[in-house]
């Protein structure tokens, strides 16, 4: 068995509007020194499986199916052997 550790990020080239308002919250806040916020997601998920090429391809087509939208976000995805 595995856990899934997926990470969810928009592209470089789309806008972060909501990395944009934390961003500029910050400033406010006289954080001035930290700038360039992005936003992404985590999720974590158990893989009932033993073998960990299985394991990373189900992941895998979970990510393109459902939790990443390939047009705008990239993912990467980490293995750990529970």
């Amino acid at each position: 068995m595995f856990k899934a550790i997926i990470t969810v990020k928009l592209r470089p080239s789309i806008l972060d509007p909501e990395g944009k308002a934390i961003e500029h919250a910050l400033q406010s806040l006289d954080f001035r020194q930290l700038s360039g916020v992005r936003v992404g997601k985590e999720i974590e998920l158990t893989v009932d499986t033993t073998d960990r090429s299985e394991a990373g391809d189900m992941v895998d087509a979970a990510c393109r199916k459902l939790l990443a939208n390939p047009v705008m976000e990239d993912y990467t995805i980490e293995l750990q052997e529970l």
